[in-house]
């Protein structure tokens, strides 16, 4: 049986308020072609589909519509899980409409997929299941699958409390991989000879590499994180969910991959190559793997113009990096103004942040360079220094005016005394 690993969509998430509706479509597009290209049997989706419990309707129309393309009418099946970022019972509210098409949708640990026996052999369904696994049929496969799916696990949805304190934090990490590793043990018994045996889940294994996009599972590489030995044994695949870098988790012993992100989500993901996972299994047999980059959305890049505003603008001319969100860096030696971030941004709609670096200024030097300054642009160093970057001309506008209210009620004032 052949499977496709995706994970972390976060549909209806913003780059500093930017859509990324056009990329996300452009992704999910691409998603698609490939399952159709590769004769896809399955689409596995570890979690994150939504960046938050209550997503645009235009991000849960996109799901549902990219769905609906991945089960091609029933004929592959999607298995999807709910993650940190979801909310597990809204996910799982359609499940018995999606259950007809091919879909398992699971958005609690404890959730049981709706048995769907393949109406005849041109369809995918759901033979068997139980809470937290499925026995899978598609079509064309002479075996079945055996897949243990488990949603994202927190102490809530687990319904379990880890009792702990501050002080005993390696106490509560041991509690609940512990409790982790007992419950992939306990669903591993439904794996058999005959069948492919695969896991699906949403949690942070130790020793993933993270990036600042990831929301913290509690907090990453503290109580929420689970030792790769606990992940489930006898799986010839473990396809999860969680950190945006595709990258592989050792030390478990069974064979076991982070998907990544779709689209780089954070400028700590520059210049990461995003992609997907195709896994063939057999009973029996280990799986083998394959990742396929993905081309669909702007990267992230960063911009160190060291030269000053020159040499941003002589890049611009040259067409650097035409797709790209750009977080920017350039070298002055004043402050810049208003306008000169207005200038940049009107050449470049791309630019995420501008930073401005004035190396060649001492301390002291820097303080009496601002000697003589107009008030907005005293303004905006104070708030560059503190923020990392320039305000904008609504944040400028705002201390200007009450500036100039507070001004106006010393006049008041000032004009009540004499009278």
């Amino acid at each position: 049986m052949r499977f496709l690993h995706t994970s972390d969509w976060h549909l209806g998430r913003t780059l500093e308020g930017r859509s990324r509706q056009a990329e996300q479509e452009e992704f999910i597009d691409e998603i698609c072609r490939l399952a159709d290209e590769e004769k896809i049997d399955s689409v596995l989706l570890a979690g994150d589909i939504f960046d938050s419990f209550n997503p645009p309707a235009s991000a849960e129309e996109l799901f549902y519509d990219g769905l609906d393309r991945l089960s091609g009418g029933g004929k592959r099946a999607v298995i999807v899980i709910a993650g940190n970022h979801d909310s597990p019972e809204r996910l799982a509210a359609s499940s018995p409409l999606a259950a007809r098409q091919g879909i398992v949708l699971l958005g609690l640990p404890e959730d049981s997929p709706p048995i769907m026996p393949s109406p005849d052999s041109r369809q995918a369904g759901v033979l068997a299941g139980g809470p937290s696994w499925l026995e899978l049929a598609a079509p064309g496969c002479e075996h079945t699958a055996i897949i243990l799916a488990l949603p994202y696990p927190s102490e809530s949805r687990l319904k379990e409390l880890l009792h702990g304190t501050l002080d005993d934090q390696a106490g509560v990490q041991r509690a609940y991989t512990s409790k982790i590793g007992r419950l992939f043990a306990g669903l591993a018994q439904n794996y058999r000879p005959d069948t492919a045996n695969l896991a699906i889940s949403h949690i942070y294994a130790q020793g993933g590499l993270t990036s600042d996009s990831e929301r913290p599972i509690f907090s990453i590489g503290g109580a929420s994180s689970v030792l790769p030995e606990d992940l489930p044994p006898g799986a010839q695949y473990v396809a999860l969910g969680h950190l945006h870098r595709p990258q592989s988790v050792r030390g478990g012993g069974v064979p076991c991959r982070y998907s990544g992100s779709p689209l780089a989500y954070s400028f700590s993901e520059a210049g990461q190559a995003k992609s997907v996972v195709v896994a063939d299994i057999l009973p029996g047999q280990p799986a083998e793997q394959k990742e396929i980059h993905l081309s669909g959305g702007c990267p992230l890049v960063r911009w160190k113009a060291g030269q000053g505003l020159d040499q941003v603008y002589a890049w611009l001319g040259e067409g650097r990096d035409p797709r790209a969100w750009i977080d920017l860096e350039v070298t002055v030696g004043s402050p810049l103004t208003l306008q000169e971030v207005h200038q940049l941004r009107r050449a470049c709609s791309r630019f995420i942040d501008i930073r401005a670096l004035y190396p060649q200024l001492e301390p002291e030097e820097a303080v009496h360079s601002r000697a003589g300054l107009p008030i907005d642009q005293l303004f905006a160093l104070f708030y560059q220094r503190k923020y990392g970057v320039s305000p904008d001309v609504q944040t400028v506008s705002l201390f200007l005016d009450i500036l100039e209210g507070r001004d106006e009620e010393r006049t008041e004032i000032k004009g009540g005394d004499r009278l």
